[in-house]
This record gives structure tokens, C-alpha cells and sequence, in this order.
């Protein structure tokens, strides 16, 4: 299947990237390349661009849409939480931007086979590294009733959780689930008729949160933005897109703590100060989509954008 992936919030994440020619950048989840191409397309002809992705498909498809900046570009098949390993092992000290597109792309759903999408039947995988041991099928059939509570709650906030977690483990008393679309119909029988007609995909938030579980986004979240803080040149931008509210919130939550500046008390000598906060926040609202690209591109209707600039 051809990669199709419509970047999101483009021409935003260009110029909050505030890109310098001859710059380093870091692609860290590179996708269809979509955002990498315009990258390269503005530092030159001595800048660099690390491509990192844990899907193998994306970055076969980003090394052919780069082809033309191949001298330009290290592809990395691995996931962005080990981004100082990367950028030892390449030789990298400090780079003038990161790039982070959050979550599962438009193609991973589409692709029937990797079990991400509700709307289509295939095995229950969920794994954006197909390396990985770790799936979906694991998730639902080995996990007690009550860390599948918690995983839907934390992961998915659905408010059926308990009842959708209980009528897992009795289906699977019977049998393994092994499908989707077995899933979909467990989740369509644990939630009351009323409650499935006046919402969205009664399945929407527990494929969530069993994806996130799975490749355990949210931790692989806050680690990698720590990772590309440390990273960054003084100036650098750190510009982090997400499409839900949890990882919104640790993106806050993790660019506050990186702001603050300790107020030592007046007894320590001058000397001994240093300079605490790492960071300045760009954004202190997020940017979201325009009423133009909601037009075109339906993802960019949850997509939040924040930016930092290391200090």
C-alpha cells in the first residue's frame, strides 16, 4: 500500500521551527515526510535532517520522498525516546530543531493488517514497530480485568471501562479475541444501546488506550521530550504536535517544569546560582488547525501545536 499521510499543521510547524540554513534538524517521527521535505527544503544544501521512525513502511516511504536530499538525511529505525543514543552514535552534539508529530498516522489506520483501526477487521497488532514482542491480541487476552480498567481509564478516559474490561475477560473465557472486529462487538455489547446511538465509535476510546498501552506512547512521550531539550542548541525549537488531550497535557505539564527558574535562597552565595529553566515557552495557547485545513484534512481538527526554545 502506497503511504499517504497529509501533514498536519504544516506551514504552522515550518515557521515555528524558525528554521537557520546549513541547520541540524530532527525528524522524529518522519512519517510520509510530509514535514521533513519542507525542512530540507529551506536549510540548504549543507544542512542535515535526522529521519527517525519505529515503522519500518514510514520510513521506506520517506526514504523514497527524500531521495532527492539523500545526502542530506540519516534515516533511523528506532524509537524517538532513545534520541541522545541516536545523535552519539551519529556524531551529533547539539541540533537546531526537533520535530515530534504524535500518535497513529493516517496510514497506519488505513493499513488494514496492523489492527489500529476500528472500521476494519484484521489482527488485533497495534504495534507501530512490528519488531516489537508486545500487541494488542497480548494486551486484551493476558491482562487482568483490573489493568484493563486502568489502561481505559488512564490511557482512553472511558467512563464504561469497568463494564467494557469485564465483558473482555468473559469473552475471552471462551475463547481468545483475536480480531478487531471481535473486540468491537464485545465493546458494542458492554456499553448501554442509549449511550452507542448518541456518541462517536463506541470502540474510539478503548482502541486508544489499548494503542497507547501497547507502544507505550505517553512515557515514550515525556522521555523524548526531555531527550531533545538536552539536545538543542541554545535557540533550538522544540515543536511537539499531539491529537489528544493526555498528550497535550504532559507537553504542557513537561514545558512548564522546563521554564521554571529556581529562586535560591538569599544566603547562598551569588556564585553558586545557575541558570535553572532550560526552556522558553513559544506557545502559551496551543495552535490549532485553520479553518482552511479543517476543511481539507479532517485529523487536524484535534491537533494542538506547542513550541519551546531552549535557553
Amino acid at each position: 500500500m502506497k503511504f499517504q499521510h497529509e501533514p498536519v499543521l504544516l506551514a504552522e510547524t515550518i515557521e515555528a521551527l524558525n528554521i537557520k540554513e546549513n541547520g541540524i534538524y530532527v525528524d522524529c517521527t518522519v512519517g510520509g515526510a510530509g514535514h521533513s521535505i519542507e525542512i530540507l527544503k529551506r536549510v540548504g544544501k549543507d544542512g542535515r535532517l535526522v529521519a527517525i521512525d519505529q515503522d519500518a513502511n514510514a520510513l521506506m516511504a520517506a526514504t523514497e520522498r527524500l531521495k532527492d536530499y539523500k545526502d542530506q538525511v540519516y534515516f533511523i529505525k528506532c524509537n524517538y525516546a532513545y534520541l541522545g543514543k541516536i545523535l552519539d552514535e551519529l556524531n551529533i552534539d547539539k541540533v537546531d530543531g526537533v520535530l515530534m508529530d504524535i500518535g497513529v498516522s493516517s496510514h497506519q489506520l488505513d493499513e488494514g493488517n496492523r489492527g489500529f483501526s476500528y472500521h476494519q477487521d484484521a489482527p488485533l497488532d497495534m504495534r507501530m514497530d512490528s519488531d516489537q514482542e508486545l500487541t494488542a491480541k497480548d494486551v486484551v487476552n493476558t491482562y487482568s480485568q483490573e489493568e484493563l480498567e486502568t489502561i481505559l481509564w488512564n490511557y482512553g478516559e472511558e467512563k464504561w471501562g469497568m463494564r467494557i474490561a469485564e465483558f473482555i475477560v468473559k469473552a475471552r473465557e471462551e475463547k481468545e479475541i483475536e480480531t478487531t472486529f471481535e473486540l468491537v462487538d464485545i465493546i458494542k455489547a458492554a456499553i448501554p444501546k442509549k449511550v452507542r446511538m448518541n456518541s462517536k465509535h463506541p470502540a474510539k476510546k478503548t482502541f486508544q488506550a489499548i494503542r497507547i498501552e501497547v507502544n507505550k506512547e505517553l512515557d515514550v512521550l515525556e522521555t523524548g521530550i526531555h531527550s531533545a531539550v538536552d539536545r538543542l542548541k541554545v535557540g533550538g525549537r522544540l515543536v511537539i504536535i499531539t491529537f489528544h488531550s493526555l498528550e497535550d497535557r504532559i507537553v504542557k505539564t513537561n514545558f512548564k517544569e522546563l521554564a521554571q527558574t529556581f529562586e535560591y535562597p538569599p544566603e547562598i552565595p551569588i556564585q553558586a546560582h545557575e541558570k535553572t529553566e532550560k526552556i522558553k515557552v513559544i506557545t502559551r495557547k496551543p495552535i490549532v488547525a485553520s479553518k482552511e485545513e479543517l476543511e481539507k484534512n479532517n485529523r487536524s481538527r484535534s491537533a494542538k501545536l506547542r513550541v519551546a526554545e531552549r535557553v
